[in-house]
């Protein structure tokens, strides 16, 4: 339940003295040129956003890397990296064209070919890339600006998926590193294009992450929108820190120890809210959090699909977001849409099987479906305050179902490289996972984790239903914005019947920043370009 004001004020007082004893600043803390610092909702363990399909990893990337296309504040596709596109009259020929003078950290030239090679190396990953390159007959580079994208068939959505804002994105990386690294695999060198500049023998794995100015960065002439423009680091130096304790980043931020919180403690926003020191993030839509439960099709039970209907009913929204704590006006309970309420594909078709959840339905379902009381493997983050919450109300539920769990709590990060393989549960393996997704992850059939994966043999999204597949092709063939969303009413059909994704429940847990930084870009993740601090 969320505390009372009185109760937070007394937690952040008495967390005033180990913010002080636990964040060592350096003695430049008190100087105008002091780090930017970003608290993390959990800590920094992979740098390759191919192989990291995770926000941390997707935060870090942002900071290094860059894209070819990025989306704008107001969801528009513009160029980023490059200079233009044309397409053919049949719409089957794409041929890209990069800006002038791009250069690598290294000081090499950003060149076609490494585009090729980082969108092939994606394409063999991401869901959304995936199905683009099902549908490409040819990539090539033209020469060393110019690379051309032929398709075999007609593909609707080219620039959605090369300006994809959120996991796992198209970065671009040189092609010595992108053409011989298994997409699975971490390259062995941060070297991007990005606004900063990675100090790797700064880093200490789950703790804290060091950045600097790219000097050789060339930044658009527009201004700074979304994840689009000019993404101009006016900061010299940024720090990614991990701090897990609520009260103790409340603390910080209050005391000016740090700048920048990913997410609010949502306990303590009424506090945040009346500090005239911070402002919360006003963004919402794909901003916002989705909450549900990650399921392991290759493990039984969850082969069948009545068992999995059965964990569908243990999902009451309304109760896992009151253990948030979450004020109401910044929770849908009554969202049941997979693609994130607010977004463009967002509906009630086909929602039904959440419209009504109950455990004793569940009991039902387990009945019909001959389970025998199999183990059933949770992995529960224990340092994530927006996952945990999740976690224990969903066991909880699970355990009056009738279902055998064997819960194993550990850090996030150690779950995650669980999360990704594919192991049975007596040798390490995993069946099910609380999650959260931001409607970014969402909001696009083919990037949706309850769609885009079908029957592409992905961990940790290994489900295969034939009836998803035909009409997925409509989908990506379908050039018409409108009728495209027909079709994805039409998937969020199939997927809720198949209980792919059973959702947890909507809500926004807004980014938190000192007031004293300009310019900072208000998005629904850290966007770290564009700020300076007031009096520079």
């Amino acid at each position: 339940m969320a505390l009372s004001v009185v109760t937070i004020n007394a937690a952040i007082a008495a967390a005033l003295t180990a913010a002080t004893s636990l964040i060592a600043l350096p003695a430049e803390a008190q100087q105008p040129e002091r780090p930017l610092r970003l608290v993390l909702n959990v800590g920094l363990q992979t740098l390759d956003p191919v192989a990291g399909p995770t926000f941390v990893t997707r935060n870090f990337s942002y900071m290094v890397f860059d894209t070819l296309v990025a989306v704008d504040s107001q969801g528009r596709y513009r160029p980023q990296m490059l200079e233009n596109w044309r397409t053919s009259d049949d719409g089957l020929i794409w041929t890209f064209t990069l800006r002038d003078g791009l250069e690598f950290s290294d000081g090499a030239p950003v060149t076609a070919e490494d585009c090729v090679a980082s969108l092939r190396r994606w394409g063999a990953r991401d869901s959304l890339g995936r199905r683009l390159m099902a549908a490409t007959k040819e990539m090539r580079a033209v020469d060393t600006r110019t690379f051309v994208l032929e398709l075999s068939r007609p593909f609707g959505l080219i620039l959605e998926a090369l300006g994809k804002p959120s996991v796992q994105v198209p970065f671009i990386m040189p092609a010595r590193l992108a053409a011989n690294t298994p997409p699975t695999t971490p390259v062995a060198e941060v070297v991007g294009s990005g606004p900063f500049l990675f100090l790797r023998d700064q880093w200490i794995p789950g703790e804290r992450a060091v950045f600097a100015r790219n000097p050789r960065y060339r930044p658009r002439d527009e201004p700074a929108d979304g994840l689009a423009g000019g993404k101009v680091p006016k900061m010299e130096r940024v720090e990614f820190i991990n701090m897990s304790d609520p009260g103790l980043r409340t603390a910080a931020i209050q005391r000016g120890e740090v700048d920048y919180l990913e997410y609010a403690p949502i306990d303590y926003i009424p506090v945040i809210q009346g500090d005239r020191n911070l402002v919360l993030s006003r963004a919402r839509g794909g901003a916002e959090i989705v909450g549900g439960i990650s399921i392991n099709y290759h493990q039984p039970p969850f082969d069948n699909v009545l068992v999995r209907r059965a964990v569908q009913q243990i999902m009451e929204r309304n109760e896992i977001i009151a253990a948030e704590g979450v004020p109401a006006e910044l929770s849908r309970p009554d969202c049941r849409s997979l693609y994130a309420c607010g977004t463009f594909y967002a509906s009630e078709t086909g929602t039904e099987p959440m419209r009504n959840t109950d455990i004793e339905r569940a009991r039902e379902l387990l009945r019909q479906a001959g389970y025998k009381g199999e183990r059933v493997v949770v992995m529960q983050p224990s340092d994530s305050p927006l996952i945990n919450p999740i976690g224990l109300v969903m066991i909880d539920r699970l355990k009056q179902a009738g279902f055998n769990l064997d819960v194993q709590t550990s850090d996030w990060s150690s779950l995650a490289q669980r999360w990704i393989q594919r192991r049975p549960v007596d040798q390490g393996g995993w069946s099910l996972l609380p999650i959260i997704y931001t409607g970014f992850d969402l909001a696009n059939p083919l990037s949706n984790p309850s769609i885009g994966y079908n029957c592409t043999d992905n961990q940790p999204w290994g489900y295969c239903v034939p009836e998803m597949t035909r009409v997925i092709e409509r989908f990506e063939a379908e050039g018409d914005a409108e009728r495209r969303r027909e079709i994805a009413g039409e998937l969020q059909r199939i997927s809720m019947d198949q209980a792919i994704f059973p959702l947890a429940g909507q809500f926004a847990s807004p980014a938190v920043w000192r007031a004293e930084l300009r310019g900072v870009v208000d998005f629904g993740f850290p966007v770290l370009w564009n700020i300076e601090r007031s009096g520079r």
